[in-house]
């Protein structure tokens, strides 16, 4: 979760009241907010020794989805709402005085459905920045930036000095090349291809130069004036930068993902209106759309949902009136108002556009019982009994982890991501496209691809144990993952066994001893691969695994019993002879190949075992 670092005295002051620090503490958790830290002491520490120091700083843990908490001032608007101190502010769009014929125009061109389709705008007419309230502001623009906008990738926000800028403004995307203004705090021009160049050491924006780099169009926002504003979701331009004095301001927002957009700009816009000449009024423009069509941005309306005070109460075990939920709601800034149709029971509920977290009744009840003190709820003992239980492959893996613990054997619990070296590569494995899961844009080479083996993390724990004694006995029971099409989510997951022995020979047998004492744990009987008449066990055939030496590797059959035939899991060979049309080929086993343990740097020979845990649920 989000921790923002606030100014004490400010928030404080904005409370209208000063707390200590357990009192704070208290308001913060009765509001479902932590405070993570109190700099009070530290500040003074410094000061003392003669250091220069910061103004202490409360620091504040907030739900990963309450966007709305990421600045000084959200926090302090729903804390001050939460004691009463004063109500929900409503927010409202207010029309320039020619009313909407003179409301500013932003015309999109189609070139920018190839890069970032999307763009909304809002303007904050009037504004009073102090040095703190602009910091807050870059910093709420950032912390959007790294939260819901997923560094820019969905949503990049830029923000204008309006005054410097002449009406009306285009949204286009161009070739690089033709694409030339000086971006902030520089003075000299440069072409979009040479800011790629510019900007590829740059501590904080080279992260973001993939998003659009490889495109063969750049997104452009130009003035009537062909002066450029911005080019996101990289930099704003020097020319329209926003400072102290900056009166009016221009908020562009350009997006992959048109619900995280309408949040953003309504978050961006909404947290500071309240420095606007009227609080709480933000000023919408016209946005032309490549077909014609035109809309106005943001749309800072409520939405009307009706809740029940009946539900609220039999999901905290509360007795409480609709009238009595209504005031609990209007501590958490949600304006309500009595229903016409059953008054004592239905609550009209208008949510603001600050609020898009709430999505159903039951986060309107949450809210209910967050107002009321989740310490204060009645402890009722539960009017249905039901015993839990583990899921099936959970049951089953953990049998597999206690057998081969108990056999001497050390579990390891590696990492899901690996490199797409690791995972194919290193392993003499072929990659056909179709198998790992592929991180867009991984942080490290170390994290590429999602494991489609665990071998890969086992030789890794291996290597990074060379100094222990022989043998080293790993082995570990974890998820892998592989693409599905066939899925909703286009991949799934298998639960794995696996384990590796590193020995000073290369014992074969003990990793299929190890294989064998799985199976009988799991009553699965060991039958030959002619013998078609069984009904259900497993054997083993030999294999071409190039992860194996050759004439040392062997793959796992498994036939279920007759009506547990689903159909094959497996991601070996196809052309691998099966016995019985039923049969699944489950897993490997073998003696490593000599170049996969030299890439892993494993200077002693070892076996290794995998098969998938999935076909043994019962």
């Amino acid at each position: 979760m989000p921790t923002i670092p606030v100014d004490k005295a400010d928030l404080f002051e904005r409370l209208g009241g000063s707390y200590t620090t357990e009192e704070f503490d208290k308001l913060c958790f009765d509001y479902g907010l932590e405070l993570d830290e109190d700099t009070t002491e530290e500040v003074e520490a410094a000061a003392k020794r003669g250091l220069p120091a910061e103004r202490p700083q409360l620091k504040i843990e907030v739900p990963a989805n309450r966007y709305d908490l990421l600045c000084i001032e959200g926090i302090s608007r729903a804390l001050r709402v939460f004691l009463q101190k004063e109500e929900a502010p409503r927010y409202r769009l207010v029309y320039p005085p020619g009313g909407e014929k003179d409301l500013l125009t932003i015309q999109v061109h189609p070139e920018t459905q190839r890069i970032r389709p999307f763009f909304a705008c809002a303007i904050l007419r009037n504004l009073k920045f102090t040095e703190r309230s602009y910091a807050s502001f870059i910093d709420l623009q950032d912390k959007l930036h790294q939260n819901i906008a997923r560094r820019r990738q969905f949503v990049a926000i830029g923000t204008h000095d309006l005054d410097t800028l002449e009406a009306p403004f285009r949204y286009e995307a161009r070739d690089p090349e033709k694409i030339k203004f000086a971006p902030l705090n520089r003075k000299e021009v440069y072409t979009a291809k040479d800011l790629m160049t510019l900007y590829e050491t740059d501590r904080h924006l080279s992260k973001y130069l993939p998003i659009i780099r490889d495109s063969p169009v750049y997104p452009i926002i130009y003035d009537a004036k062909d002066r450029v504003l911005s080019m996101p979701p990289i930099i704003n331009s020097e020319h329209s930068k926003i400072t102290l004095n900056t009166k009016n301001v221009f908020i562009d927002c350009t997006a992959t993902d048109n619900t995280k957009l309408q949040i953003v700009v309504n978050m961006v816009a909404t947290m500071f209106s309240e420095y606007c000449e009227e609080p709480y009024t933000i000023e919408p423009c016209r946005i032309v759309s490549p077909d014609g069509t035109s809309h106005i941005s943001p749309d800072v309306s409520s939405r009307q949902v009706t809740a029940h005070a009946s539900y609220v109460n039999s999901c905290t075990g509360l007795s409480l009136s609709a009238p009595e939920v209504s005031t609990l709601l209007e501590r958490m800034s949600l304006h309500t108002a009595p229903s016409s149709t059953n008054p004592k029971d239905e609550i009209i509920v208008d949510i603001p556009c600050t609020r898009p977290d709430i999505f159903h009744e039951c986060d309107i009840m949450e809210d209910a019982a967050v107002a009321y003190g989740f310490n204060n709820l009645p402890d009722i003992f539960p009017k249905t009994s039901t015993v839990a239980q583990p899921l099936a492959i959970n049951k089953l893996s953990d049998l597999v982890r206690t057998e081969w613990a108990m056999a001497g054997w050390v579990e390891a619990l590696s990492l899901s991501l690996c490199s797409h070296e690791e995972n194919f590569g290193f392993m003499n494995r072929p990659d056909n496209g179709k198998l790992a899961v592929k991180i867009a844009n991984p942080k490290t080479l170390e994290f590429q691809v999602v494991r489609t083996s665990l071998l890969p993390g086992l030789l890794k724990t291996v290597r990074e144990n060379r100094s222990h004694a022989l043998p080293i006995k790993l082995f570990e029971t974890s998820d892998v993952v592989f693409k599905d099409p066939t899925r909703e989510r286009q991949t799934r997951n298998e639960r794995h066994a696996g384990a590796v022995w590193c020995n000073k020979t290369a014992g074969f047998e003990v990793v299929h001893g190890v294989l064998d004492r799985a199976m009988r744990m799991l009553e699965i009987p060991r039958i030959s691969a002619t013998d078609r008449e069984a009904k259900t066990g497993y054997y083993i055939k030999e294999g071409d695994d190039p992860a194996y030496f050759p004439g040392r590797a062997a793959a796992i059959f498994y036939r279920p019993p007759p009506a547990k035939v689903t159909g094959t899991t497996s991601k070996l060979d196809a052309s691998l002879h099966i016995s019985h049309p039923s049969d699944l080929a489950i897993g490997t086993l073998g003696v490593l190949h000599p170049s996969v343990l030299e890439k892993f740097e494993v200077t002693y020979p070892c076996s290794a075992l995998e098969f998938n845990l999935e076909p043994f649920k019962r």
